[in-house]
């Protein structure tokens, strides 16, 4: 559990299902043709990932908590797929582009690891419902210090037909997500591989 750590030692931590290598490629071979408005920032091909539990600030022995309960965490492998990019959020000025991946079987994930957070007092499950998800672009922001996110004058095409059929999530990974000026790099602290 070495590396950069915030105020106090904490470290910004969330849970992720890892794409397999092959679509992670994908997506990013569709974003170099499709993301190219200026206000897009594409997210980084080892970036691309379904959010199961996003674990906020956390000090080292919390952090080592949930690393072991992730480490011996089982559960089957998700199938599900990827469908076109949608903007986030839906009314006002989008902030983010996103793939959306429905899956039963990701959100029985997700159930099943926050059940066992929970339980464990290392999370506060969130209030809306789960919707899977890989995030491949935010907006940039319109200037130094703005909030306000740019206009997006050319918003990616569909996703190829290749990249809508099914696939499996491969990994269960616990992450440190640090914050940099060209994006946030995610750390993986603690992974298991779904059987």
């Amino acid at each position: 559990m070495e590396g950069r750590e915030g105020k106090g030692g904490r470290q910004r931590l969330f849970v992720a299902l890892d794409l397999p290598d092959a679509i992670r490629d994908d997506i990013a071979a569709w974003g170099e043709a499709e993301l190219i408005d200026p206000a897009l920032r594409a997210a980084r091909r080892e970036s691309l990932h379904v959010t199961l539990a996003f674990l906020g600030g956390r000090g080292p022995d919390e952090a080592a908590a949930i690393a072991a309960l992730v480490r011996g965490f089982e559960a089957p492998g998700a199938p599900l797929r990827l469908e076109d990019p949608v903007p986030l959020p839906r009314r006002g000025r989008p902030s983010a582009l996103a793939l959306p991946a429905p899956s039963p079987a990701t959100a029985d994930l997700h159930r099943g690891l926050a059940e066992r957070l929970v339980a464990a007092g290392l999370y506060e499950p969130e209030k809306r419902d789960f919707w899977p998800h890989v995030t491949v672009a935010r907006v940039r922001t319109e200037g130094r210090g703005a909030r306000r996110p740019e206009a997006v004058a050319r918003w990616p095409g569909d996703l190829p037909k290749a990249l809508k059929e099914p696939f499996y999530g491969v990994r269960v990974t616990l992450y440190r997500s640090e914050l940099q000026p060209g994006g946030a790099r995610y750390v993986p602290l603690a992974q298991v591989e779904l059987s």
